[in-house]
């Protein structure tokens, strides 16, 4: 199988998601950081941490990064490397896991910050705001005129 068919198939298998509940031995953590290697440490439900491994499969064709969850299940050849990844979790897989209530609930409070925008998700707060620029301040124009014409009319009585 070529690259660019083996990249195709992995990327098709990710993001059409077949959603196939966990499997008792497997379960669903959050990534804390990659550890390089194709090893990511990561954190249980119970707080448990330890490090997992991509399989070949995704390295160079899937990234995971801090705050993902991803489906592990255990391997017995390691004693560091605890887990493989079985899926990378998107929105929507997170979304029929919680439905379904196979979500962990320790999981579930990090999320409740996404959801103080009232819903639109539009805030400019999250935005990235450069420090090596003047801060220019801008101000309304209808404060401003309606001020200026207070001021033009105390004038001329």
């Amino acid at each position: 199988m070529s690259k660019v068919n083996k990249r195709k198939h992995v990327m098709n298998e990710t993001l059409w998601d077949d959603y196939e509940l966990p499997k008792e031995n497997q379960s669903i953590v959050k990534v804390l950081r990659s550890r390089g290697n194709n090893l990511h440490e990561i954190t249980t439900p119970s707080g448990e941490e330890y490090l997992v491994s991509m399989p070949t499969k995704f390295r160079k064709n899937i990234w995971v990064k801090r705050g993902d969850y991803i489906l592990v299940e255990p391997i017995a050849e390691g004693d560091k490397v605890k887990a493989e990844i079985v899926k990378i979790m998107n929105k929507d897989s997170i979304k029929y896991y919680k439905e379904n209530k196979v979500w962990p609930k320790e999981f579930d409070d990090v999320k409740k910050d996404d959801n103080t925008n009232n819903g639109d998700g539009d805030s400019d707060d999250d935005l990235f705001v450069n420090t090596n620029r003047v801060q220019m301040q801008t101000y309304d124009s209808d404060s401003d005129t309606s001020e200026s014409d207070d001021s033009d009319n105390s004038d001329k009585k």
